[in-house]
Protein backbone atom coordinates (compact mmCIF):
# COMPACT_ATOMS: atom_id res chain seq x y z
CA UNK A 1 0.00 0.00 0.00
CA UNK A 2 2.80 2.53 0.56
CA UNK A 3 4.36 1.80 -2.43
CA UNK A 4 1.24 2.55 -4.76
CA UNK A 5 0.96 5.60 -2.45
CA UNK A 6 4.33 6.83 -3.08
CA UNK A 7 3.85 6.05 -6.85
CA UNK A 8 0.83 7.99 -6.67
CA UNK A 9 2.64 10.91 -5.19
CA UNK A 10 5.83 10.71 -7.11
CA UNK A 11 4.06 10.28 -10.23
CA UNK A 12 1.62 13.21 -9.84
CA UNK A 13 4.67 15.85 -8.76
CA UNK A 14 6.55 14.44 -12.21
CA UNK A 15 3.39 15.65 -14.01
CA UNK A 16 3.50 12.35 -15.78
CA UNK A 17 1.43 11.81 -18.52
CA UNK A 18 1.28 8.12 -18.41
CA UNK A 19 0.23 8.03 -15.02
CA UNK A 20 -3.04 9.49 -16.24
CA UNK A 21 -3.48 7.10 -18.92
CA UNK A 22 -2.80 4.05 -17.21
CA UNK A 23 -6.38 2.67 -16.61
CA UNK A 24 -5.42 0.59 -13.25
CA UNK A 25 -4.13 3.74 -11.36
CA UNK A 26 -7.73 4.73 -10.84
CA UNK A 27 -9.35 0.62 -10.21
CA UNK A 28 -11.20 -0.15 -7.34
CA UNK A 29 -8.72 0.45 -4.53
CA UNK A 30 -7.95 4.06 -5.90
CA UNK A 31 -11.05 5.37 -4.16
CA UNK A 32 -9.03 4.53 -0.67
CA UNK A 33 -6.02 6.08 -1.53
CA UNK A 34 -8.35 8.78 -2.91
CA UNK A 35 -9.78 9.42 0.45
CA UNK A 36 -6.57 8.89 2.08
CA UNK A 37 -4.66 10.97 0.34
CA UNK A 38 -7.67 13.86 0.83
CA UNK A 39 -7.39 13.42 4.01
CA UNK A 40 -3.87 13.98 4.32
CA UNK A 41 -4.24 17.02 2.19
CA UNK A 42 -6.22 18.37 5.24
CA UNK A 43 -3.99 17.57 7.66
CA UNK A 44 -1.13 19.25 5.79
CA UNK A 45 -3.20 22.35 5.03
CA UNK A 46 -2.76 23.14 9.22
CA UNK A 47 0.44 24.13 8.59
CA UNK A 48 0.23 27.19 5.95
CA UNK A 49 -2.99 28.18 7.99
CA UNK A 50 -1.57 28.56 10.59
CA UNK A 51 1.14 30.67 9.06
CA UNK A 52 -0.51 32.85 7.44
CA UNK A 53 -3.26 33.67 10.40
CA UNK A 54 -0.16 34.62 12.85
CA UNK A 55 1.32 36.95 9.79
CA UNK A 56 -2.09 38.52 8.98
CA UNK A 57 -2.92 38.75 13.44
CA UNK A 58 0.33 40.39 13.63
CA UNK A 59 0.24 42.90 10.60
CA UNK A 60 -3.19 43.80 11.96
CA UNK A 61 -2.40 44.17 15.35
CA UNK A 62 -5.30 41.64 15.98
CA UNK A 63 -3.29 39.50 18.58
CA UNK A 64 -3.29 35.36 18.32
CA UNK A 65 -5.99 34.46 15.90
CA UNK A 66 -7.44 30.72 16.26
CA UNK A 67 -7.81 28.52 13.25
CA UNK A 68 -10.44 26.27 12.77
CA UNK A 69 -11.05 22.82 14.56
CA UNK A 70 -9.55 19.44 13.21
CA UNK A 71 -12.94 18.59 12.46
CA UNK A 72 -13.85 21.50 10.70
CA UNK A 73 -10.95 21.30 8.40
CA UNK A 74 -11.51 17.37 7.49
CA UNK A 75 -15.22 18.04 7.08
CA UNK A 76 -14.10 21.13 4.68
CA UNK A 77 -11.98 19.24 2.80
CA UNK A 78 -14.09 16.71 1.71
CA UNK A 79 -16.58 18.87 0.86
CA UNK A 80 -14.81 21.25 -1.28
CA UNK A 81 -13.31 17.96 -2.57
CA UNK A 82 -17.16 16.79 -3.97
CA UNK A 83 -17.95 20.36 -4.91
CA UNK A 84 -14.84 20.55 -7.12
CA UNK A 85 -15.68 17.51 -8.56
CA UNK A 86 -18.88 17.84 -9.74
CA UNK A 87 -18.26 21.03 -10.96
CA UNK A 88 -15.46 19.53 -13.31
CA UNK A 89 -18.03 17.11 -14.07
CA UNK A 90 -21.35 18.77 -14.87
CA UNK A 91 -18.98 21.63 -17.28
CA UNK A 92 -16.63 18.89 -18.36
CA UNK A 93 -19.05 16.15 -19.27
CA UNK A 94 -22.03 17.87 -19.79
CA UNK A 95 -21.87 21.03 -20.62
CA UNK A 96 -18.93 21.46 -22.73
CA UNK A 97 -17.93 17.22 -23.71
CA UNK A 98 -15.80 16.49 -27.01
CA UNK A 99 -16.88 13.90 -29.15
CA UNK A 100 -15.24 11.66 -27.64
CA UNK A 101 -15.70 12.18 -23.68
CA UNK A 102 -16.61 9.02 -21.47
CA UNK A 103 -15.58 9.76 -17.93
CA UNK A 104 -17.25 8.42 -14.96
CA UNK A 105 -18.23 10.74 -11.93
CA UNK A 106 -15.88 8.35 -9.71
CA UNK A 107 -12.70 8.89 -12.13
CA UNK A 108 -12.97 12.86 -11.98
CA UNK A 109 -13.41 12.20 -7.50
CA UNK A 110 -10.02 10.11 -7.71
CA UNK A 111 -8.31 12.43 -10.05
CA UNK A 112 -8.99 15.45 -8.08
CA UNK A 113 -8.06 13.67 -5.13
CA UNK A 114 -4.79 12.70 -6.55
CA UNK A 115 -4.30 16.28 -8.19
CA UNK A 116 -3.60 17.65 -4.47
CA UNK A 117 -0.83 16.01 -4.09
CA UNK A 118 1.87 18.98 -5.05
CA UNK A 119 -0.42 20.66 -2.07
CA UNK A 120 1.36 18.77 0.28
CA UNK A 121 4.88 20.68 -0.18
CA UNK A 122 2.83 23.46 1.98
CA UNK A 123 4.20 21.36 4.90
CA UNK A 124 7.33 23.43 4.21
CA UNK A 125 5.72 26.53 4.62
CA UNK A 126 6.34 26.92 8.72
CA UNK A 127 7.09 30.39 8.47
CA UNK A 128 5.06 33.57 6.93
CA UNK A 129 8.00 34.58 5.09
CA UNK A 130 7.73 31.29 3.21
CA UNK A 131 4.04 31.83 1.93
CA UNK A 132 4.77 32.58 -1.30
CA UNK A 133 5.59 29.01 -1.89
CA UNK A 134 1.49 28.23 -1.49
CA UNK A 135 0.90 30.30 -5.00
CA UNK A 136 3.51 27.84 -6.76
CA UNK A 137 2.41 24.37 -5.06
CA UNK A 138 -1.33 25.84 -6.12
CA UNK A 139 -0.29 26.48 -9.26
CA UNK A 140 1.43 23.20 -9.65
CA UNK A 141 -2.10 21.96 -8.72
CA UNK A 142 -3.51 23.28 -11.23
CA UNK A 143 -1.14 21.98 -13.95
CA UNK A 144 -1.65 18.43 -12.54
CA UNK A 145 -5.03 18.70 -12.56
CA UNK A 146 -5.20 20.40 -16.47
CA UNK A 147 -3.10 17.72 -17.54
CA UNK A 148 -5.62 14.67 -16.06
CA UNK A 149 -8.51 16.37 -16.90
CA UNK A 150 -7.35 16.86 -20.60
CA UNK A 151 -7.18 13.19 -20.48
CA UNK A 152 -9.50 11.75 -19.13
CA UNK A 153 -12.13 14.11 -20.73
CA UNK A 154 -10.58 13.56 -24.36
CA UNK A 155 -9.78 17.18 -25.33
CA UNK A 156 -7.54 17.67 -28.06
CA UNK A 157 -5.91 20.94 -26.88
CA UNK A 158 -5.36 22.52 -23.48
CA UNK A 159 -7.35 26.07 -24.10
CA UNK A 160 -10.91 24.27 -23.10
CA UNK A 161 -9.34 22.27 -20.20
CA UNK A 162 -7.81 25.27 -18.93
CA UNK A 163 -10.87 27.57 -19.10
CA UNK A 164 -12.92 24.56 -17.43
CA UNK A 165 -10.24 24.10 -15.06
CA UNK A 166 -9.68 27.78 -13.88
CA UNK A 167 -12.78 29.33 -14.23
CA UNK A 168 -13.78 29.63 -10.87
CA UNK A 169 -11.05 31.22 -9.79
CA UNK A 170 -10.78 33.58 -12.88
CA UNK A 171 -14.14 34.60 -12.10
CA UNK A 172 -13.28 35.13 -8.58
CA UNK A 173 -10.61 37.28 -9.69
CA UNK A 174 -12.95 40.05 -11.37
CA UNK A 175 -15.47 40.17 -8.93
CA UNK A 176 -12.44 41.05 -6.72
CA UNK A 177 -10.89 43.67 -9.11
CA UNK A 178 -14.30 44.98 -9.84
CA UNK A 179 -14.97 45.45 -5.93
CA UNK A 180 -11.51 47.40 -5.96
CA UNK A 181 -12.48 49.85 -8.87
CA UNK A 182 -15.55 50.71 -7.24
CA UNK A 183 -14.51 51.44 -4.36
CA UNK A 184 -11.54 53.77 -3.15
CA UNK A 185 -9.88 51.53 -1.15
CA UNK A 186 -6.42 53.31 0.07
CA UNK A 187 -3.75 50.78 0.94
CA UNK A 188 -1.00 53.06 2.29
Amino acid sequence: MLTEIFKIITSILRLDKSFFKDKKNFGQASIYFAILLILIGALISIIPNSSFLRYMGSYFELGIVKGPSLRAIIITSLVMWFVKTTYLFFVGTILFPSAKTNCSYRKILILVAYCQVPLFLNLFIISPILLFLAIITYCWYNISLIIGLKIFLNYDGYIKTILISLAPQIIFLLYIFSIFQTSNVNFS
